[in-house]
């Protein structure tokens, strides 16, 4: 089992809005950037746990625990020219972008960005190392447990 931290704007898709989806569950669409579709592509797989993070907004931090909830499928947005996710280059034959399902479990308190920075059992977690912005990243077993401490999960 892997472990991932995903982030997410509250203002397109919070974890309020993924627990109201049906099954708790929504597309992780819009990824852009290579690196992170490749974990998604590659590496995530059915099952595996997932940090919901809210970012760029007031309090960025953890706001949720989640599962991996489908294989890596065609991301459909980079087809749409209507999407602000829309790539020219993208291909039906040929898809550049992938998505998988993610479905919320529970709805946490906000694990805050300093709350972790403040942490020296997190001090490095991937998303706190410099220069770090992608918004998935893997999440080491021992981060896992630590985040859920934090949380009251454990």
């Amino acid at each position: 089992m892997n472990y991932w931290l995903m982030k997410s704007e509250p203002a397109e898709c919070s974890v309020d809005d993924a627990l109201a989806a049906p099954g708790a569950t929504v597309p992780w669409v819009g990824v852009r950037n290579y690196h992170a579709r490749n974990f998604m592509r590659d590496a995530m797989r059915v099952d595996d746990g997932v940090l919901f993070y809210h970012s760029s907004c007031a309090e960025p931090g953890v706001v949720g625990v989640a599962r991996v909830a489908s294989a890596p499928y065609p991301d459909p947005t980079q087809f749409d020219p209507s999407s602000r996710y829309f790539d020219p280059a993208a291909k039906r034959q040929a898809p550049r972008w992938t998505l998988v399902d993610v479905q919320v479990l529970r709805k946490t308190r906000n694990l805050t960005l300093a709350a972790m920075r403040g942490d020296p059992l997190l001090a490095d977690l991937a998303l706190l190392r410099k220069g770090s912005r992608l918004s998935i990243t893997p999440v080491e077993q021992r981060h896992w447990k630590i985040v859920l401490q934090r949380l009251g999960e454990q």
